[in-house]
């Protein structure tokens, strides 16, 4: 017996680089219980799937707070937004706390370096003093024309007087980096946080000891040289470079924020004869609404009374009105624009359009793209590489740098340390997902993660349905060909009975027309359907066939007499219904759908886009190659049954082929799952949108070269970050290092090294943030 799993996104906090969040998913998967984790950087969330009887929430959040990072038990959600919202309170908290500790250390950073220019004057002058300092000289002018009692004070003094400025920077504003670090020492990990307390702590000891052995240093002919604002500067520039990249990471999540605003707070609900402002929360299903003109459409639902045109530009990205009428469904979050209308609610809460919405484009925010393999298993080694390299690197300098060999071992090595960031090969692939997907929805194309937008960026094939994807899936009957003596209105009569009994848009288009002329359907003594091929009954006693050649074939009924106009009619666009009353051909029913307005133009744009287009349909070839001519698709496949669907797919991926697939339908679900990248239209089915990767909330094809392009714009996003990730560390650490000392004298400090990893993972914020102008 199975047991049931439960799944619950955890908030959490303090994580800062790829291999924070690779270590609590590694920490979580090891829970027993736990049967799946996935951690994310850019959503600050964990999603673990576990089983109850073993493991509980709360053993969950303590597991996470255990190596070091903060973590909440979710907070239940009733509405559309309320979770979004407490994380963005959560984090807007976080940020100001950040901010404060930023202001802190840079003020503090700016008094020890001006403390610091009369000890860096002395060491200069012996060569042994920071490089950065003789930038400074400039600024040593300047205070000893100022305040030239600076100088007359002792190094003694200044060396303590930075210690105390120095303190609540590393024990206050930088304490995290030491907790977290010890915290993934004890489950013998490593991460950012690890290089910056290691560096900043082996120059903090090591000024200690100076400051307080200062002399016994001197009486052996060694000057004491602290790094006290090398420390300070670190840090500050540090906590400068995480605000910055919190701020940017808060404004990848803008989208969801707007579909958030789009919800309003109040609704007037009828309750007894009155119309009553009751908060949203209050709103319950079966509740008769009142919408005024201008006002946000508060939950979905249908229209009880009232005409009205309605904006669903937050559906389909398309400001075009809608009208609405009296049994006219309404989604929530979409504006009113004319008249009043009266509504009955039918959705609420989590589980609205706009709520499903929201979920889905934080559930692909939170999908991993295959392509972050790469940075994860990099991230994985990377802290204890670089660590190596700063312990060699020490080693060399002391072995065969310059005097004092100690100190210029001990500031390369902690610049090394300090410039090696895994935070911009964390954040090249989240962030780019996270602010694509949420473009996405601004446009109506909805990601279901990271992993089906590179595929889409990879496709090779587009495959389309006919009917409801180029076609409207409303036809309608065009022409009634009769063949001996049966009449047109028998043989819609007959047909009729038939189709009445099934659910076919093509049976449904023959009983519209029997209902327009007047004729009354009689009743069906018995009834079959054979799927891709017609239906089969008796009516009044005769046995009557309605369907295409194959039905014929298989009852044994010659259609020769049918074949001319039914092969008109489909040069017409139109599908033939051949028919057959009393085992003969009795005519044949021309029904066509209408081709979709923007059809031709969305074939078009992927053509331009270098995408192979194939149309896929039941209809014979001469409808089907009518219907392809007319939106300029060159290849069709026609008359493939629907269990057929899955089978041609299977077949172009069997070439190598990438495929997308496009449908709306019941029968295309299959299709859409085997598919590499399977596209559901939203107007269609529940099946068919569920078995999507990309949802299409507009009813056209419009959205789907819209979805291809964000999708390689994206991947062209994200291999422009890994690149500059890599090559940011493939050129710094070996700089840090000192490679370039022997042959240009340039020598990075600890400092400038802080600086530039603040500007790498910003960096890579700031470029991925260019998406949501795609």
């Amino acid at each position: 017996m199975t047991t049931a799993t439960e799944r619950a996104t955890i908030p959490v906090t303090g994580m800062t680089c790829a291999a924070c969040s690779a270590r609590i998913q590694r920490t979580l998967e090891r829970t027993p219980g736990v049967a799946s984790a996935n951690v994310n950087l850019m959503t600050n969330s964990a999603t673990v799937e576990f089983d109850p009887a073993a493991a509980t929430l709360d053993s969950l959040v303590a597991t996470i707070r255990d190596t070091g990072y903060g973590a909440e038990l979710p907070r239940p959600v009733t509405g559309a937004g309320e979770e979004e919202t407490a994380d963005e309170l959560r984090l807007a908290t976080e940020r100001r706390v950040l901010r404060r500790k930023v202001v802190v250390s840079l003020v503090i950073a700016a008094l020890a370096m001006l403390i610091g220019v009369p000890l860096g004057e002395a060491a200069a002058a012996q060569g042994a003093a920071d490089p950065l300092m003789h930038l400074m000289m400039p600024l040593g002018d300047v205070l000893r024309a100022v305040a030239p009692g600076l100088f007359r004070v002792s190094a003694d003094t200044w060396r303590w007087t930075l210690l105390a400025l120095t303190l609540p920077v590393v024990f206050w504003a930088g304490r995290h980096f030491y907790v977290r670090a010890w915290a993934a020492a004890r489950h013998r990990g490593a991460d950012m946080n690890t290089l910056v307390a290691v560096g900043t702590g082996a120059a903090f000891l090591f000024s200690l000891a100076m400051t307080i052995g200062a002399p016994f240093f001197l009486a052996r002919g060694v000057e004491p040289h602290v790094y006290y604002e090398a420390v300070t500067w670190i840090i500050a520039l540090i906590l400068l470079g995480n605000y910055l990249e919190a701020r940017a990471k808060g404004r990848t999540s803008a989208a969801i924020r707007k579909l958030v605003a789009l919800r309003p707070d109040t609704a007037h609900v009828m309750r007894g004869g009155e119309v009553v402002e009751l908060p949203l929360g209050q709103v319950r299903t079966g509740d008769q609404l009142l919408v005024r003109p201008g006002e946000t459409i508060p939950v979905d639902g249908v229209v009880l009374e009232g005409t009205t045109s309605v904006d669903e530009a937050m559906l389909t990205g398309e400001p075009t009105p809608v009208a609405k009428q009296p049994g006219s469904p309404v989604t929530g979050a979409t504006l009113n624009r004319a008249g009043a209308f009266r509504m009955r609610a039918t959705r609420v809460g989590p589980d609205t359009v706009l709520a499903q919405i929201i979920r889905m484009v934080r559930e692909a925010q939170g999908a991993k793209a295959p392509i972050q393999q790469l940075s994860d298993r990099i991230a994985a080694v990377f802290v204890p590489t670089v660590i190596v390299l700063a312990l060699i690197t020490f080693a060399t300098w002391y072995l065969v740098g310059p005097e004092p060999r100690v100190v210029r071992a001990l500031a390369a090595a902690v610049t090394v340390l300090i410039i090696a960031c895994p935070c911009a090969m964390g954040l090249a692939v989240p962030t780019a997902v996270m602010v694509a997907t949420g473009r996405g929805a601004e446009r109506g194309v909805l990601f279901k993660g990271g992993n089906i937008l590179q595929r889409a960026a990879e496709l090779d094939v587009v495959v389309l349905d006919k009917t409801g994807t180029i076609t409207e899936g409303r036809p309608a009957v065009t022409a009634v060909r009769s063949a001996g003596a049966g009449t047109e209105a028998a043989i819609v009569l007959h047909a009729a009975a038939l189709e009445r009994m099934s659910e076919h848009p093509l049976g449904e288009a023959i009983v519209a027309a029997a209902t327009e002329r007047g004729l009354t359907i009689p009743a069906v003594e018995t009834f079959q359907v054979f799927p891709g091929k017609g239906v089969v009954g008796v009516v009044d006693g005769d046995g009557v066939l309605a369907g295409n050649r194959a039905l014929f074939a298989d009852w044994g009924v010659d259609s020769t007499v049918l074949h001319e106009a039914a092969d008109a009619l489909a040069h017409l666009g139109a599908t033939p219904v051949l028919v057959a009353i009393g085992g003969a051909a009795a005519g044949v029913i021309g029904v066509a759908d209408p081709v979709k307005p923007t059809s031709r133009a969305a074939v078009a744009a992927l053509r331009a886009l270098g995408l192979e287009v194939i149309m896929l349909t039941g209809d014979a070839r001469g409808t089907a190659e009518s219907v392809a001519r007319q939106v300029g698709i060159d290849r069709v496949v026609p008359e493939v049954l629907p269990e057929h669907k899955r089978d041609v797919v299977q077949r172009l991926q069997g070439e190598g082929k990438v495929v997308g697939m496009v449908g709306d339908g019941l029968n295309d679900a299959p299709a859409l799952a085997q598919a590499d990248v399977g596209i559901a239209i939203g107007t269609g089915t529940d099946v068919a949108v569920e078995a999507g990767d990309v949802t299409l909330m507009r009813g056209d094809l419009a959205g789907v070269p819209e979805a291809v392009r964000l999708a390689r714009r994206t991947l062209r996003v994200i291999k422009q970050n890994l690149f500059w990730a890599f090559a940011y560390n493939v050129v710094g650490i070996p700089v840090a290092a000192g490679v370039l000392y022997p042959v240009f004298g340039i020598l990075l400090t600890p400092t400038i090294a802080a600086a530039a990893m603040a500007v790498s993972s910003v960096s890579v914020v700031t470029n991925s943030l260019r998406l949501r102008r795609a």
